[in-house]
């Protein structure tokens, strides 16, 4: 995989969504075809021999490789959204995050214990939002559960790594600015 050009295209947004916080703007990658390319085959390699079965993206970045890597692998595609943006029943789950807290919600049916999921998302920084999709996922009871971020932030302080600790995780690349 080219790093180099995922690090030239990530973007850094002193101060968003409040001050202190260095926003690390993904979406600059995405517009890029050489990126996209390299990441969503780089997620599939690490995948395509485990099994899965459904891909769980959470909003909003993680449905953009979510979905690639869902569709590459044969998988089912499962939106993990904030609320009252899905209808119909739903599980959810709280979460505190490095600004604030939120919540997070999957349909009740989206899920079952013959499935195999691996669970997306573009950024993992205090790891406080994934843990809360990994819980709310697990309470399905599915056979397996994977974790994959595209941009590991390694600075002191968010400790992402170590909430998630006992989990399946990668990450396609660590960065400490």
């Amino acid at each position: 995989m080219n790093k180099d050009c995922i690090l030239e295209n990530l973007r850094n947004i002193p101060n968003y969504p409040k001050p202190g916080i260095q926003f690390q703007d993904v979406s600059t990658i995405f517009k890029n075809a050489e990126c996209l390319k390299e990441m969503a085959d780089e997620i599939v390699n690490l995948y395509k021999d485990k099994g899965v079965t459904k891909v769980v993206g959470i909003e909003s970045r993680g449905f953009v490789l979510g979905a690639i890597v869902a569709s590459r692998l044969g998988a089912g595609f499962v939106m993990c959204r904030k609320p009252g943006k899905l209808p119909g029943t739903t599980r959810k789950a709280s979460y505190q995050k490095e600004y604030g807290y939120d919540c997070i919600e999957i349909h009740d049916d989206a899920i079952n214990e013959n499935d195999t999921i691996l669970i997306h998302d573009d950024l993992l920084a205090t790891g406080g939002s994934m843990l809360a999709a990994y819980n709310l996922v697990k309470s399905f009871k599915p056979k397996d559960i994977y974790i994959n971020f595209i941009i590991e932030l390694c600075m002191e302080g968010l400790g992402g790594r170590k909430t998630l600790e006992g989990t399946n995780l990668t990450t396609l690349l660590q960065v400490s600015r």
